[in-house]
């Protein structure tokens, strides 16, 4: 008997053993394991993102230049879609075909983007008719839920190149974003819309809803304890004139060119045009206009290009005050500098021509009638300041004062994609000379803006903008705050850049600028009632007509605007940049154009339509 009960308590601690075993297996299951449970959670509670307001944009007045507007779209989850679904209905309501639906339902499972798992977008862009019908029938199509975004729009179609667009995340986006963008999603892909990108596009919230086994929404989850409200993209407000942007991309109808205007004292960029441009409402996604995108895409003015800052231009003849403040500074020309021109320049058996214009018997007068024989001679004068065996310890020194005026590298403008422009050193004439030692003469177009030298539209503006200084700039940006009062402007934008060349210098600069309209090559741009200090250039083009170039700011003594007009195949700086300049100054200093025949005029040039023909 005894055998037998030490039997029975072995059989008795095995059984108790493996019901031990089991019930840590099944509490394993069902308690501490969340694989289970969120299955089980899955099929009662639905998760839907919230996506946030993105921030709008507001130019310096607070007039809206980017809003939002709702759109309807239609996600599917596609393990969540019944084999039973009645195709035929669901098409009905959306509109389209039943072959456009198992199109649209069946993706590449292959590639990372897609997953059967996660919703991904079924239909976008749903009208407001098919949606409210959609949404009285929808518990009937289990894995499919409605989605409302916002998409951006343009109240007033102006400043497309400033303000930039969003686009829907690719596959590289997904794949670098760390999860913080998913399928469907909308990013900043250019101008403010990308350089503001991480402020405008706000945080995505999530709500979950208990649903019963048909998909009908019962209630909230847990009383809402668990979800998350979105957070609003942060509300931008840029330096923009609105008024002033859309009366520059008016001067610039028909014609292929850039306007950039800053405030002098803050760097607060006032207008910013690049033509030919576009209406920015058709890249929003809200609209369904592809053969419009399409053509803009294949248009050979390529309206798409900003030639603000990516475009790289010989500045022409205004480079000349720049020119004639590193050689006051070098101590190789001042003031009363006085330099014999009949008209041309000549070296050796060389021959370079100028304009018939007065004996430019000192600086101001040569600057006022753009004399290009007294710049080729100053230019030599500072490379060859050392030795003229020595001339590449001139050019370099003379970049580094370019370096000071910011030519050559990026200003650090707050808008992707901008050009350096090219200042040549004397290692580049190295490099393109490597025979025979180059002279200053091989490279004295550089001293009236022609030649290797290449300038932005905005670096020109910023030039104008450090002689009404007399200095300095502050680098040019559009940022000027945010409705939120607690977030404040990157302080790099607000940087102070000192120029090292004296002061004292500038005065004449400015005097020969302001001779320059008043009776000089720029006299078209002249306006009684406003003191213009400006600069032409005509910027050669050896595959066609030359470019018409102007720079200037005004008033004379109390700078409010600094603009640079670069306008391509239109001639002579004082034939339509420099009266277009001087349009620009009116309008945002008197609020209105007094000079109705000039406006006449300008408006009236079509330089596209005529070399088109």
């Amino acid at each position: 008997m005894e055998q037998f009960g030490d039997k029975y308590r072995i059989i008795q601690f095995v059984i108790i053993l493996g019901a031990a075993v089991l019930l840590f297996q099944v509490a394993s299951l069902q308690i501490f394991n969340p694989d289970y449970r969120q299955k089980a959670e899955s099929t009662t509670v639905s998760k839907e993102t919230l996506y946030p307001s993105r921030g709008l944009i507001f130019d310096r007045n607070g007039s809206a230049l980017v809003v939002n507007s709702p759109r309807y779209e239609l996600h599917v989850v596609y393990n969540k879609v019944s084999p039973d679904i009645d195709t035929t209905k669901l098409c009905r309501l959306l509109g389209i075909t039943e072959e456009e639906f198992v199109r649209r339902l069946n993706k590449d499972w292959r590639k990372p983007m897609f997953s059967k798992s996660v919703p991904f977008p079924f239909i976008k862009n749903i009208n407001a008719r098919h949606f409210a019908m959609l949404q009285e029938y929808l518990h009937e199509f289990q894995g499919f839920f409605p989605v409302k975004r916002n998409v951006r729009g343009y109240p007033h179609s102006s400043a497309c190149h400033a303000l930039g667009y969003i686009s829907e995340v690719d596959k590289d986006i997904l794949a670098d974003s760390a999860g913080s963008y998913t399928l469907g999603d909308y990013i900043g892909v250019a101008g403010l819309e990308k350089q503001y990108e991480s402020d405008l596009r706000g945080k995505k919230g999530v709500r979950l809803t208990l649903k019963d086994n048909l998909g009908r929404t019962i209630g909230p989850f847990k009383e809402g304890e668990l979800d998350i409200i979105p957070e609003s993209g942060k509300d931008l407000i840029v330096s923009l004139d609105l008024d002033l942007q859309s009366y520059c991309e008016k001067l610039l109808a028909n014609k292929k060119g850039s306007i950039v205007a800053i405030e002098p004292s803050s760097g607060e960029i006032l207008a910013y045009v690049s033509a030919p441009y576009y209406d920015p409402n058709l890249m929003s996604s809200s609209l369904e206009r592809e053969d419009q995108l399409e053509s803009l895409l294949l248009d050979t003015l390529n309206p798409f290009f900003d030639r603000c800052i990516m475009a790289k231009y010989p500045p022409a003849s205004i480079f000349k005050p720049v020119m004639a403040l590193i050689a006051m500074e070098e101590g190789v020309a001042n003031t009363q500098t006085s330099i014999y021109c009949p008209g041309f320049y000549k070296f050796e058996n060389y021959t370079y021509g100028c304009r018939q214009h007065p004996y430019p018997y000192n600086m101001k007068v040569a600057l006022q009638y753009s004399c290009n024989s007294y710049f080729f001679q100053i230019f030599r004068n500072t490379i060859e300041h050392y030795g003229y065996k020595n001339h590449d310890k001139g050019l370099d020194i003379m970049v580094d004062y370019l370096s000071d005026f910011g030519l050559g590298a990026e200003l650090g403008i707050d808008h992707p994609n901008e050009s350096t422009g090219f200042v040549p050193t004397s290692q580049f004439y190295d490099a393109l000379y490597p025979e025979y030692e180059w002279k200053s003469t091989y490279i004295m177009s550089i001293g009236i803006g022609q030649g290797e030298l290449q300038l932005t539209t905005l670096q020109m503006a910023n030039l104008a903008a450090a002689i009404a200084n007399r200095g300095y700039y502050i680098t040019p940006h559009f940022l000027k705050g945010y409705m939120d009062v607690n977030k404040s402007v990157n302080e790099a934008l607000l940087e102070k850049h000192e120029i090292n060349i004296d002061t004292s210098f500038y005065p004449t600069i400015v005097e020969g600028m302001e001779r320059t309209v008043r009776a000089g090559t720029a006299w078209r741009a002249y306006n009684r009632d406003v003191v213009l200090c400006g600069k032409t250039g005509t910027s050669q083009n050896p595959a066609g007509e030359d470019h018409s170039v102007f720079f200037g700011f005004a008033p004379m003594n109390d700078p409010q605007i600094a603009v640079a007009v670069y306008i391509e195949n239109a001639g002579s700086g004082g034939a339509v940049a420099a009266p277009v300049g001087s349009l620009v100054v009116e309008k945002y200093l008197q609020d209105s154009i007094h000079r109705t025949y000039l406006e006449k005029q300008m408006l009236e040039v079509d330089l596209i339509n005529k070399n088109r023909s």
